[in-house]
């Protein structure tokens, strides 16, 4: 397998193979948690925490575990890591935990958690398998937090509410009420409104895509030299 460069690996996992918008793994808690920004950004630094760390861990262990068990140590690996992940969270952040609820376990079932560990941290070494899981997990982390947001301003007509249960009761002041008086929009809250915001998002790439194909292909060719071309020739010819 040809090894990527660590630009390419970036330029992956948060843009050309994003697993929210073209991959499309870990939908489930994409769409079920992302009413509001506060609930995105906790998915976000569990799901960064256990595919980071997972990938770490299967790298290192990628030239000692025999192909008739790889899957059920990865399983064992990234299950360690949740199940750590929940008790950090049930001690400093007990309310998000509450409010997240099942799916946090869910992570141990996550496509992009398993898919990343099985199909690039089994096969590469140690920096480009921690740089993969750190990009796929902003990548996800990123349309977590911009459908959370969406969501939550068109559902409320706030941003940032609850960010208290994430970063403590510093975060308490970050609220901010775009608009006042506003009646809360349920379809933006509950479930379809999760999918037309994914959606729409999914769209919005896929313009940027087509504007920058289209650029590339206007860009002029360079120029081809006409006119005869001198040709050195070394040895001796019979």
């Amino acid at each position: 397998m040809a090894t990527k460069s660590l630009n390419d690996i970036v330029y992956e996992g948060l843009w050309k193979n994003n697993p929210g918008l073209v991959q499309l793994l870990g939908l489930c808690p994409l769409l079920a948690v992302t009413s509001t920004v506060a609930n995105s950004v906790g998915l976000a630094i569990a799901t960064t925490m256990v595919l980071t760390g997972s990938n770490l861990a299967v790298s290192l262990i990628r030239n000692y575990v025999p192909d008739t068990i790889r899957i059920p140590a990865f399983v064992m690996i990234i299950a360690s890591l949740v199940t750590c992940t929940e008790l950090l969270m049930q001690a400093f952040t007990y309310e998000l935990y509450q409010t997240l609820g099942i799916f946090i376990p869910l992570i141990v079932t996550n496509c992009v958690v398993l898919g990343r560990a099985d199909s690039f941290a089994s096969k590469n070494s140690l920096l480009p398998s921690a740089v993969d899981g750190l990009m796929m997990s902003l990548g996800f982390a990123a349309i977590l937090v911009l459908l959370g947001g969406m969501r939550e301003l068109i559902g409320q007509g706030t941003l940032f509410q609850g960010m208290d249960l994430v970063f403590g009761p510093v975060a308490k002041s970050w609220e901010v009420t775009v608009f006042t008086d506003y009646p809360d929009f349920l379809f933006a809250i509950l479930p379809p409104g999760a999918f037309v915001g994914l959606g729409l998002l999914i769209a919005l790439k896929n313009l940027i895509d087509g504007h920058i194909k289209r650029l590339a292909m206007a860009r002029p060719a360079e120029p081809v030299v006409k006119g005869s071309k001198r040709v050195r020739v070394t040895g001796q010819i019979s």
